[in-house]
Formats: C-alpha cells, sequence, structure tokens
C-alpha cells in the first residue's frame, strides 16, 4: 500500500457503503456494486418488503430486494439512482492467512466505522456447515453485517456476516459473484442437500446429501433420488460447499458430470446432468 493511501482507500469504502434499515427490525450495511444502484447485503439484513438505504452523504433511498440466498446469507437489492461510487469485488479464492484486512460498517448508528485486522482462517467454521467462511479478527459488532471486508488495495474480498468465537466471519465475494451471475437465482440442479461426512476410499470426505428433489428437475430428470450423497464433478471431490456451487455455475444448456453415492455406498457413481434447459423448469 502506497504512504498515504490507506486513508484513500477507508474514504472509498466508506462511499461505497450504505446503511439499509428493515422496517423496524433495526438496521444493517451494505455495499454498492454499480453504479445503476446494484447493492448486495444480508440476507438476514433485508428481511422486510420495505426497505430503506441510506448514502454516505445521507441521501435516503427506497430499495428493492432483486435476488436473495438463504443459504449463503446473501441479498441483493436495487436503488433508483445512477452516479453511485461502486466498490470492486476480488477473487477471494487467492486471499491467504495473515492478510490485512480492513472492515467497514454502521455498527450501532455510527455510520462508516472503519476497523482493521488480518485473515485469520479461510474455510469451514464447527457447526455452520460446509461453507466456507473469511475468518478475521477484526471487531464486527450490531449494525456491521452486510459491510465490506476488503484487502489492502481497497477491494472487497468477503461480506460480514457475524462474530464467531471471538473471530468475524464473512461471507467470501466469489459467492456473491456468483449470485450476481445467476440474477438471485438458486442452484439450477433441483435439490435440497445437507452437508454430511463420508469415506471415500478410506479418506473422510465432504458429501452433499439430497434431502429433495424437485419435480421435473434437472436432479429427477437424471434419476437421482433423496438420499443420495453427491461427493464431487468433473471427477474432482468436493472440499466444500463452494465447489458444488462452481460446478453448477455458467449459462445456457450444459451438461455436468457429478459423482455420487448411493445405497450401501459400495460404489461411486457418475451421472451426466443436463442444465439450463427450459422444459426442464417449466411446470
Amino acid at each position: 500500500m502506497p504512504i498515504g493511501g490507506f486513508g484513500e482507500i477507508a474514504e472509498q469504502l466508506r462511499r461505497s457503503t450504505v446503511q439499509i434499515s428493515s422496517g423496524r427490525r433495526g438496521q444493517g450495511s451494505g455495499i454498492i456494486l454499480s453504479p445503476d444502484g446494484t447493492i448486495v447485503t444480508n440476507a438476514h439484513v433485508a428481511t422486510s418488503g420495505q426497505l430503506e438505504v441510506q448514502l454516505w452523504d445521507g441521501t435516503r433511498l427506497p430499495a428493492e430486494l432483486q435476488g436473495r440466498d438463504e443459504g449463503r446469507d446473501l441479498a441483493i437489492l436495487h436503488v433508483v439512482k445512477s452516479g453511485l461510487p461502486p466498490a470492486a469485488l476480488a477473487n477471494s479464492d487467492r486471499l491467504r492467512v495473515g492478510e490485512l484486512v480492513i472492515a467497514i460498517g454502521n455498527p450501532f448508528g455510527f455510520i462508516g466505522a472503519l476497523t482493521t485486522g488480518v485473515i485469520h482462517a479461510i474455510g469451514p467454521v464447527g457447526r455452520l456447515g460446509p461453507f466456507k467462511w473469511v475468518q478475521a479478527d477484526v471487531q464486527l459488532a450490531p449494525g456491521n453485517s452486510g459491510g465490506p471486508l476488503a484487502n489492502a488495495r481497497g477491494e472487497v474480498v468477503g461480506i460480514n456476516t457475524m462474530i464467531a468465537g471471538g473471530v468475524g466471519l464473512a461471507v467470501p465475494s466469489n459467492s456473491v459473484t456468483r449470485l450476481l451471475k445467476r440474477g438471485g437465482a438458486p442452484a439450477p440442479l433441483g435439490v435440497v442437500v445437507r452437508g454430511v461426512r463420508i469415506a471415500v476410499n478410506g479418506i473422510a470426505r465432504l458429501g452433499l446429501a439430497i434431502l429433495e428433489v424437485a419435480k421435473n428437475s434437472a436432479a429427477e430428470h437424471a434419476s437421482l433420488l433423496a438420499g443420495d450423497i453427491v461427493i464431487g464433478a468433473s471427477d474432482r471431490l468436493f472440499e466444500s460447499m463452494e465447489d458444488f456451487e462452481q460446478a453448477l455455475d455458467g449459462a445456457g444448456e450444459r451438461l455436468v458430470r457429478l459423482q455420487f453415492v448411493r445405497g450401501d455406498r459400495s460404489s461411486i457413481r457418475t451421472v451426466a446432468v443436463r442444465l439450463g434447459v427450459p422444459s426442464l423448469v417449466a411446470e
């Protein structure tokens, strides 16, 4: 970071950070991602149909909810306003332990509060499931949720969400990128999954147990069943929930080969799933 650059970076992040009010359910933070009004925050912040965004200069605007991902606790909002100062999303896969990070938010109503720290770890956390979290020793408080966790260049690497075990947890920025690409729509496979640990060739691995299969979905047409455990895609075993999400990413019709086990789990099976076919999602 150049000498004197920290103050400029912090000020830019403050201008890209908004305060979000959700009816009478309290306040949180959000991040401007485009000059024409796209904003990302936590799903638990955007809980009401009456959402209001306050910009850095005090301007208040009604906000429309455009997409949610409850599993990743993300929401995409839009306000009718042009010329807004957007923050840039970084590739969170490039984060390293020990890297300096900056958190901006509106804790207890204090607009644009800043705290700094370093990356503590990157990966799943205890009982919070198989999702990756950016874990940093930054001080977060009520009102910080939905605000940016940024690297030393001012690029957003995570969306601050909660404190667990004294460490701040943020949703990786790549999860935001994936949500924006699919327009807030759910993953196209048509299943409800839960992370489990499963032995594959004697090695404990992450598996995603299918709890439900949606009618007329891509999963149903591929003959996947509730109880199947998906363990990989394209001959690569999953290490996190993000690997599963990334395997489903894409636009248009495409074929994805999933590895899964069924029944006594004695052998690994492969199934070709065709995604993005309109006839499969139309009722």
